[in-house]
């Protein structure tokens, strides 16, 4: 799936989704990148946790809102490795207020982070991929950024939304330099996000999915390492929906 000696970046790797990415991307031959903001000790597990199974890892900090600490991270990536094959953009947060209660902060923390951050994450990824004429960039976005998502999410889905929009531009750009672009759209998927949301109505929600359950990190990281992959050589500009069907 992936030539010899590949290297892969994943934002936010070291929990929730970003972690099930970073570690089917290792276990399929990359050397991945975990990046973090605040969570070192999880991410030098993960990196450990790798290595025992035989792949090869590495972590970095950076707060993907902060541009100069992102522009760093790449360049000792491409000071170290020479290369870089793959993007994943994972790093996100919800502050979920219904609208009338939702301070400017908690608004522009979420657009900052989920967007601004995909934003930084991806330019410095392209002046790399761009120069070697290869690479795929996936970015994580949400089914909710595409159905509106749920009540006190105006931040969350605009964020989201943001980012499949900013994808699809982005694959116009990349590909004359043979870079592919894809985002995925998970739906509800047992992470910590949805953790914190009580049992009784994380049920509600999961009854609703036609599938009849919440999804698995694991299923979403499959679909993210697929389109980085060269099994899908021939797709970009694309949002893949991986929820189970949906909340009917």
């Amino acid at each position: 799936m992936f030539a010899a000696g590949s290297v892969a970046l994943v934002t936010g790797g070291s929990r929730g989704l970003g972690k099930a990415v970073a570690l089917d991307l290792a276990a399929h031959g990359n050397h991945v990148v975990i990046n973090y903001s605040r969570s070192e000790e999880a991410a030098q597990e993960l990196v450990s946790r790798i290595e025992q199974d035989g792949g090869s890892a590495s972590a970095v900090q950076a707060d993907v809102t902060d541009e100069s600490a992102v522009r760093e991270m790449f360049r000792s990536v491409r000071s170290e490795h020479g290369r870089l094959d793959v993007l994943v953009t994972s790093a996100g947060v919800t502050r979920d207020r219904h609208l009338v209660a939702m301070s400017g902060e908690m608004f522009d923390e979420t657009m900052d982070i989920n967007m601004k951050g995909t934003f930084h994450a991806c330019r410095e990824a392209m002046r790399i991929m761009q120069h070697q004429r290869s690479g795929s960039i996936v970015t994580l976005s949400s089914a909710s950024g595409l159905d509106g998502g749920f009540p006190g999410q105006t931040n969350y889905v605009a964020s989201k939304g943001a980012i499949i929009a900013f994808s699809k531009a982005l694959s116009y750009e990349a590909a004359p330099y043979g870079v592919r672009v894809n985002a995925v759209a998970p739906g509800f998927v047992e992470t910590d996000m949805t953790k914190a949301i009580p049992a009784k109505l994380r049920e509600t929600y999961a009854s609703r999915i036609r599938l009849g359950r919440m999804g698995k990190p694991e299923e979403i990281a499959n679909v993210v390492t697929f389109l980085a992959s060269e099994r899908a050589s021939y797709i970009t500009s694309e949002t893949f929906i991986a929820n189970g069907g949906g909340l009917g």
